[in-house]
């Protein structure tokens, strides 16, 4: 009784035991591909500066919160306009303010906006070409004595109130 042998490159298993360590080494091409080409913007080459200046930037919001601060964001994405309304429990007398919309992971999406006063008491800037998703919101003067944080999603909701001493 003759069997009739394939040879080893026409049978199942040889090649299902190549296949395993053949995708680990391209799943490992891919994810060296994708490092290479999107490095990671939340790295910070002196984050020894950065955590020696946690106590001001602390006391900025705590200055927000003394002053009662709270700011009302609008994005009119027909006329691609950024609008802050500022309410304060004191009158603050700002020509200007500045925003800082920082995308959470894409470093090369933020923005910095200098705002200025607009006849209705608020403050306005274009903002052009801004893609959809989470930004985190820094409002401050141009002589950074407080700041306002928070979290805006843009351009889908297109109102969103910041409060001093409240959270992200």
């Amino acid at each position: 009784m003759s069997e009739d042998i394939k040879p080893w490159y026409r049978q199942f298993w040889p090649w299902f035991l190549i296949a395993l360590p053949a995708s680990a080494v391209a799943a490992g091409i891919a994810t060296l591909v994708i490092a290479i080409e999107h490095p990671d913007g939340l790295v910070v080459d002196d984050y020894y500066k950065q955590g020696l200046a946690i106590n001001r930037v602390l006391a900025r919001d705590q200055r927000a919160q003394r002053l009662g601060l709270s700011a009302l964001v609008r994005y009119n994405p027909d006329t691609e306009t950024l609008a802050v309304q500022l309410q304060s429990a004191q009158p603050l007398g700002r020509p200007a303010l500045t925003i800082t919309l920082a995308h959470p992971t894409r470093a090369h999406l933020d923005r910095v906006l200098t705002l200025g006063a607009d006849s209705r008491g608020g403050y306005r800037a274009a903002l052009t070409d801004l893609p959809a998703g989470l930004w985190h919101v820094t409002i401050e003067p141009p002589d950074r004595d407080w700041r306002l944080t928070g979290r805006v999603q843009l351009p889908e909701r297109a109102q969103t109130r910041l409060v001093a001493g409240t959270d992200w």
